[in-house]
């Protein structure tokens, strides 16, 4: 068999992703805090870019680098005097200088809120009387906590978790549980608790209720019937009528099924929108929120100095403008891309959801990527980047983008409805049934099917859950 050498040609397809290209899809998906956080970073580490007011230059205007022009203003600079002024400011401030500014007022301070941790430190601490390891188990015993105030670990696992100076062995287990007994009773009521039930009778010691109430027996008597909302076999175990065991129901459910929560540290989250949608004239009109965000153009000065450079033969210092100027430009124009990317995206929703913004959510109509994607010839990965972490405010309310992007049901006429109306339709009648006689995943399906509306049962319990709506065992009401 012999071996020879050939040679061919073969003409293939490779997509290449150009470091504009990565760019411009790096920008496209940041919201716009972070859009503005890098703008102001290019700035400092760019100089050829500089921030105006009005947009006075466009791209392309930038990237005429070459032209020759008639004066170098870097000969009208007087250089010593220029850095003269930055050498004599750089020595201690004045005292002149340091009265004129002012500290802001100390109310506009930033401050984190105190959580439950603090709160229980606090009061732990100004407890009197209190021995040094008393407090440092009563400490270990805060930390243990989680978010709804419920104590995560045992005594015996705390008991390992540090060692008595005096003796140098763990805690006792009694030095412990007089230390969770200390914790539980601080503010807020039925804290430090190992579960739910044993919590609301702690908040029930704390109101004063009598051992022997009928709100204690069912508690600590029928705990898991109570759970399962059977309330006949609770009257029949008590002795009591059904009746009687209205008020107490109402008293179990007005105690606190979260003794944390009200020290819940999470801040609000607000939200600046990306896009505005205003009515004007029966016309729905898209404005792009640019607020905050630097307009960026290329400096002239560095375009002069850079035709200066030619003649001057300075390659290195050359390059290095270039580079930056290129830079700047690929900035710029990805930057103008990402903005026109959004307004098409965004008045591609908002022609396609027009009745949802005439009518409400019950027009809201089944949309995905690839109708938005066909509309604006663009491909779905692109639309998917647009509506990533964005904003629209629009007459009916401010949405994530991604809101209007929902799969559709089968429906006998009509055409096919949005999974959200079909949520909306589930509440509303969840909403509108008889406490005493809820309606159940099964029934709501029917109600549904009736309407022309072909969905599974199963389907249903879900949209149910995800709208934090119990179930019917669970919503039904004895009186």
């Amino acid at each position: 068999m012999a071996l020879e050498q050939k040679l061919q040609l073969r003409l293939a397809q490779k997509l290449v992703m150009t470091p504009s290209l990565q760019q411009a899809i790096k920008l496209l998906q940041m919201t716009r805090l972070e859009l503005q956080s890098t703008l102001t970073q290019e700035l400092v580490e760019n100089p050829t870019l500089e921030e105006t007011e009005t947009i006075e230059e466009t791209p392309e205007d930038a990237e005429e680098v070459e032209e020759p022009e008639e004066v170098d203003p870097m000969e009208e600079i007087d250089l010593e005097a220029y850095f003269n002024d930055y050498l004599e400011s750089s020595g201690p401030t004045s005292p002149n200088t340091f009265e004129a500014r002012q500290a802001p007022p100390l109310e506009n301070t930033l401050s984190r809120e105190p959580d439950l941790y603090d709160h229980l430190l606090w009061q732990l601490h100004m407890t009197p009387d209190l021995s040094p390891t008393r407090q440092r188990v009563a400490e270990l015993v805060i930390g243990n906590l989680d978010p709804d105030g419920f104590l995560v670990a045992s005594p015996e696992e705390i008991a390992a978790m540090g060692s008595d100076e005096a003796q140098g062995e763990p805690y006792a287990e009694e030095e412990v549980r007089a230390a969770i007994e200390l914790v539980q009773s601080l503010d807020p009521p039925g804290i430090a608790c190992r579960d739910l039930k044993e919590s609301l009778l702690r908040q029930l010691d704390h109101l004063e209720e009598p051992e022997d109430s009928l709100v204690r027996r069912v508690i600590a008597e029928n705990w898991e019937l109570f759970l399962k909302r059977q309330f006949p076999a609770i009257a029949k175990r008590l002795g009591v009528d059904l009746h009687d065991l209205e008020p107490v129901v109402e008293r179990i459910s007005s105690l606190e099924t979260r003794p944390g929560r009200k020290y819940n540290s999470e801040r609000v989250a607000y939200v600046e929108p990306d896009v505005y949608v205003i009515k004007d004239s029966g016309e729905y009109v898209i404005q792009l929120n640019e607020d905050g965000l630097p307009r960026l153009r290329i400096s002239k000065a560095y375009r002069q100095m850079l035709q200066a450079m030619k003649d001057k033969g300075q390659k290195e210092a050359k390059e290095f403008i270039q580079e930056k100027l290129r830079s700047a430009v690929w900035l710029i124009k990805s930057i103008d891309q990402r903005q026109r990317t959004i307004y098409k995206v965004a008045t591609s929703i908002v022609k396609q959801q027009r009745d949802f913004l005439d009518r409400g959510i019950e027009r809201l109509r089944p949309m995905v990527l690839r109708d938005v994607a066909e509309d604006i010839g663009m491909h779905e990965s692109t639309v998917s980047r647009v509506v990533s972490n964005k904003y629209i405010h629009t007459p009916r309310g401010l949405f994530p983008m991604k809101f209007f992007f929902h799969s559709g049901i089968d429906r006998d006429y009509g055409g096919d409805i949005s999974s959200l109306t079909v949520k909306r339709k589930i509440e509303q009648m969840i909403s509108a049934e008889d406490p005493r006689h809820p309606l159940s995943d099964s029934e709501l399906t029917r109600v549904l099917k009736r309407e022309g509306i072909n969905i599974a049962r199963r389907t249903v319990a879900k949209y149910r859950d995800e709208l934090s709506i119990p179930s019917s065992t669970n919503r039904r009401q004895i009186f």
